[in-house]
């Protein structure tokens, strides 16, 4: 009795696929409108694919740490707080702790948690997270008694007003900074 359904339920599935394509084949028309329809579902697919965002997980913080690290210096533990800071105001993620490097050699020559050399390094700091919220506030041009020098976008001219005046060669060796993080 089973064999006789199961035959039964295949001749059935198999009248229905045979009258589609007889009907496919009838209406030109049909068919061009159901090809052009999985064409553009494909395609929709596979914009979607390619343009997926990119991953939630946020590497500058890890890739700071991994830097100071590498170099055993005493601001590794703090790249959440540089990217934080730089967020903010959208600054290059980079820049404050390029700085750093240029200033104190990544805080191993810092002085009252300075590692900025911020007022020629004798402006003292609570804590290193608050010279980094503090020196970012000022670059950024958030700070009314320096935002004639930092209120400006240009990474090279910020770093020109922050030090350039004196030696002109610290944009650029700054920027050399920034770019092995």
């Amino acid at each position: 009795m089973r064999k006789i359904k199961k035959l039964k339920l295949k001749y059935k599935k198999w009248k229905f696929k045979r009258h589609l394509l007889h009907f496919l084949k009838k209406n030109k028309l049909v068919t061009l409108l159901v090809i052009l329809l999985f064409i553009l579902i494909i395609g929709l697919i596979t914009y979607y694919i390619l343009t997926l965002p990119e991953p939630l997980i946020d590497d500058r913080p890890l890739r700071i740490e991994a830097y100071f690290e590498k170099y055993n210096m005493p601001l590794a533990g703090h790249g959440q707080t540089f990217v934080d800071v730089a967020d903010t105001c959208e600054i290059d993620w980079r820049l404050l702790p390029a700085i750093a490097v240029q200033e104190s050699t990544g805080g191993k020559f810092m002085q009252l948690n300075n590692p900025f050399g911020w007022g020629g390094a004798q402006i003292p700091f609570e804590s290193i997270d608050d010279a980094i919220r503090e020196v970012g506030y000022h670059l950024c041009g958030f700070n009314s008694s320096t935002d004639q020098w930092y209120s400006t976008t240009s990474t090279y001219k910020k770093l020109y007003y922050y030090n350039g005046t004196v030696a002109p060669t610290y944009p650029n060796e700054v920027i050399w900074i920034m770019d092995q993080f």
